[in-house]
């Protein structure tokens, strides 16, 4: 017998928090998961195998940078970008459709797709939801994400109205062609998002028209672009509640331990962020204090590891002092060490989160992590 595309392990009985798993073609992984993001089929500074070591079985790569370089033709004729990459685990693909829509004076949406012009040399293109498609298979992505239309913080009604019908055109058109590629023997599932910006009775049309849809998977998309933290939980917990719970539910775009924590609380199983990566690149670096940043002078000569309690091997062998020093000379291996670290804490923090709904601890455990988080120094 088949398995189940997600199978339910847990619920924790004092909130929605649960642990499952997702069994997909390239091994199984455990939810809640946080996903790297490898936007040009790379986690920025680090090797598929440090990647693989923190513990991580899915990371995500971005369509829209791999279709304008090296270009999907390419990608598929190297058999696909977990071959091309040299990666053995799950890759998730994103449509695109959010980097699309990030360039506003650069792109016009229209039925048929988008048309936007390229940042790197100028030049015209189309995605349209069957070409997000057709991409994402020459990829041989084993999640990937239909084109949607992002509603930003502040959309007004009638756009973001209209963007929840374009978006839930778009994914009838998108399904129709998958599931043609289902029938040919691609094996990766598709993803539904649902937007609706910040009305509640846009998000509930958004996520009826995706149920309908009956996706493998749905995303919550159109949270945190901007709005307040307050908003951002109450949507959240909104969009979270209209979602079929035999589903996985993925938000896109999320990576501080707060807001993290907050979608396993409400029963969120995977969600992906460059933040992890980003800060580490400019010196800023996880510890169960808080962050802290590795050019302050009161690391000059502190010889202790970046987190007392972490395991891994950055803080196993390295001190403050020694990654200041990187940072401050501008070294690649700063970057390096710093972003293995970073991930290592996310992966472990959530981990951890996961343990602690199979004890039915969840809330006690968010509780206690963030009050000494988000205490520490940032």
């Amino acid at each position: 017998m088949t398995e189940p595309f997600f199978t339910l392990c847990h619920h924790d009985t004092a909130c929605r928090a649960r642990a499952g798993v997702l069994n997909l073609p390239h091994g199984p992984v455990p939810t809640p998961v946080f996903m790297p993001v490898g936007t040009n089929g790379t986690v920025k500074a680090l090797t598929v195998s440090d990647v693989e070591e923190i513990g991580f079985g899915i990371i995500l790569s971005n369509t829209y940078h791999l279709y304008l370089r090296p270009g999907p033709e390419v990608i598929d004729a190297a058999g696909g970008l977990r071959r091309f990459m040299c990666w053995d685990g799950n890759i998730l693909t994103d449509s695109g459709g959010f980097q699309v829509f990030s360039l506003a004076p650069f792109r016009k949406i229209h039925d048929e797709g988008v048309t936007f012009r390229s940042p790197i040399d100028g030049s015209t293109h189309t995605l349209t939801p069957e070409s997000t498609v057709e991409i994402q298979c020459a990829l041989k992505s084993d999640i990937q994400m239909q084109l949607d239309v992002c509603s930003p913080w502040e959309t007004d009604y009638r756009t973001a109205e209209n963007a929840v019908q374009v978006t839930a055109r778009w994914l009838d058109r998108a399904r129709a062609l998958w599931l043609d590629k289902v029938r040919g023997g691609y094996d990766g599932r598709l993803f539904a998002i649902t937007q609706g910006g910040f009305y509640k009775d846009l998000r509930r049309q958004s996520a009826e028209r995706a149920i309908d849809a009956d996706t493998p998977g749905i995303a919550i998309g159109g949270l945190s672009v901007g709005e307040p933290p307050e908003v951002f939980a109450e949507y959240l917990a909104y969009t979270a509640s209209l979602l079929p719970w035999e589903k996985p539910r993925y938000v896109m775009g999320i990576g501080t331990p707060r807001y993290i924590l907050w979608a396993v609380e409400q029963g969120i199983d995977m969600f992906d962020c460059v933040l992890p990566t980003r800060t580490a690149r400019i010196g800023h670096v996880f510890t169960r204090n808080g962050t802290i940043a590795l050019k302050k002078s009161e690391y000059e000569r502190d010889f202790a590891p970046i987190d007392e309690t972490c395991g891994c091997k950055v803080c196993r062998n390295y001190s403050r002092a020694y990654l200041r020093h990187l940072h401050k000379t501008r070294e690649i291996l700063c970057a390096m060490l710093a972003s293995y670290h970073n991930l290592y804490f996310i992966e472990r923090m959530v981990r951890e989160a996961r343990q602690s709904v199979m004890e039915n601890r969840f809330l006690a455990f968010k509780e206690a992590f963030l009050a000494q988080y988000e205490g520490g120094e940032t």
